[in-house]
């Protein structure tokens, strides 16, 4: 994703920072594992403070959002980028089934305009599904 920026290393502007947040949720509404996982660091950190986990990586963050259960969407609905290139801030509205929700999203990007951090605020707290555990530590 350096293409978007004059050198590796440069801080974006707003408009990269907005497309990048773009890419992520649109390749993951459309799981495409592989081009989701180009919008991410090798690092990336995400975190669910609600339900008090942290995942650590690139590939058990694409392995979480690949075995995450339900035939749930995403739409964009605000953008807030900063103009140094670094930080997002994203209202979506997330359907599964007949059920909508809305969720808040921060955003962190590295020097070569990766996602390298995602935390995800949904509207209730809640305890996490079995079965990822062998993904994620508790917090």
């Amino acid at each position: 994703m350096t293409d978007m920026a004059d050198s590796p290393g440069e801080a974006w502007g707003t408009a990269e920072v907005r497309a990048a947040v773009e890419a992520y949720w649109a390749t993951a509404d459309a799981r495409d594992w592989g081009a989701f996982a180009a919008t991410l660091a090798d690092d990336v950190v995400y975190e669910l403070p609600q339900s008090r986990e942290r995942i650590l990586g690139k590939e058990r963050f694409v392995r979480f959002n690949q075995e995450y259960p339900g035939d749930w969407h995403v739409r964009i609905e605000r953008t807030v980028a900063d103009g140094e290139g670094r930080q997002a801030a994203v209202r979506t509205l997330v359907t599964v089934g007949p059920d909508e929700t809305h969720a808040i999203h921060f955003f962190t990007f590295d020097a070569d305009g990766r996602i390298s951090g995602v935390t995800d605020f949904w509207p209730e707290p809640y305890e996490p599904p079995a079965g990822r555990e062998h993904l994620v530590e508790r917090y």
